[in-house]
């Protein structure tokens, strides 16, 4: 997908789930096209580093071995700490400390890993909201919801689809009824942007809903800079969700998506029942591949040929997105 700005924007990005790297474990990542380790001390503590070994190139992602807080590399074992300095060289007396990777943010919330990119390498500028709290008037505990992890979780890797694609459906109500079959026409009722964040509200009109607003379904979303967002559904079943788009490189995506569903009343299970857990799959994870579906062969439209319902939000959402692109495409 050929976009008029950078696969390497600024922000938050998820880049799998906590699950995916255990405690002791090592995994390879590839994003902003970078090779990357993940790796988890046997405490639980999570560090990011850049793969490649300064000494003859190795991935440490590819058999490396944590020991202690470091990862060692699997070629001839020279080991990097947290903050990606070399602590030790097994062969010799002393660490080679001019040697060092990489060490990218990185942050665990909801199940769910996230790094900060920032192609001038700074330290992240901001924090992500907490998906059950950032809503005031509709607080819960996660202890309320099933897991979203591995039961109601999707991913799809490297897909030819820019963040900033996926990004715009903030502003775009008028698609679930093309798209997703809604038999009404949703509303987008209001969209604020507040800094790194971007709110939306869409409604979901039926004159029998008992709001106050006529409103029978609410999505209340959060867009965290150009890499994901959080939404909240007021309805029926008030449950909430992360779908983030993370750059591979200057032609893909990995994109990550997840569902918590309320619990039942009386079940303290953290896992989904399997007939929950096929209607959710069945309404609500199909949406994703729905969307998927339009984007895979979409191409950006730079100066869209708007109709009037559609110009002021998406020009306030591509406006506000704009402070994310550093660097040049």
């Amino acid at each position: 997908m050929k976009v008029p700005f950078t696969w390497k924007p600024t922000g938050w990005f998820m880049v799998g789930w906590s699950a995916d790297v255990m405690p002791g474990t090592v995994k390879p990542l590839q994003y902003f096209g970078e090779h990357l380790v993940a790796y988890r001390t046997l405490d639980g503590d999570l560090h990011v580093l850049n793969a490649h070994c300064p000494h003859l190139g190795a991935n440490i992602g590819r058999g490396g071995k944590v020991n202690g807080d470091c990862v060692t590399c699997p070629y001839h074992g020279w080991g990097y700490g947290p903050d990606g300095v070399n602590r030790f060289i097994p062969y010799e007396d002393r660490p080679n400390v001019t040697k060092s990777l990489r060490a990218w943010p990185v942050t665990e919330r909801h199940e769910c890993i996230f790094i900060w990119h920032d192609p001038a390498g700074g330290p992240p500028r901001w924090e992500l909201p907490d998906l059950f709290t950032a809503y005031d008037d509709m607080p819960s505990d996660p202890s309320e919801y099933y897991r979203a992890y591995p039961e109601v979780s999707v991913y799809y890797p490297r897909e030819p689809v820019h963040p900033q694609i996926t990004l715009e459906n903030a502003a775009d109500s008028i698609h679930f009824k093309y798209v997703h079959d809604a038999t009404v026409d949703p509303v987008l009722m209001s969209w604020d942007p507040v800094g790194p964040l971007f709110h939306t509200v869409n409604g979901w009109p039926v004159p029998s809903a008992k709001s106050p607003d006529g409103m029978a379904l609410k999505i209340r979303a959060i867009s965290c800079g150009v890499g994901g967002s959080y939404s909240v559904f007021e309805g029926n079943a008030h449950y909430r969700l992360i779908f983030f788009t993370t750059p591979v490189d200057d032609e893909s995506s990995d994109m990550f998506y997840s569902i918590w569903w309320p619990k039942r009343a009386g079940d303290t299970s953290d896992v989904i029942p399997d007939d929950l857990r096929e209607r959710v799959e069945k309404q609500f994870l199909q949406t994703l591949w729905d969307d998927l579906e339009i984007w895979r062969y979409q191409v950006y439209v730079s100066n869209p040929a708007l109709a009037q319902r559609d110009a002021r939000p998406y020009g306030a959402i591509r406006k506000w997105a704009a402070q994310f692109y550093e660097i040049d495409a």
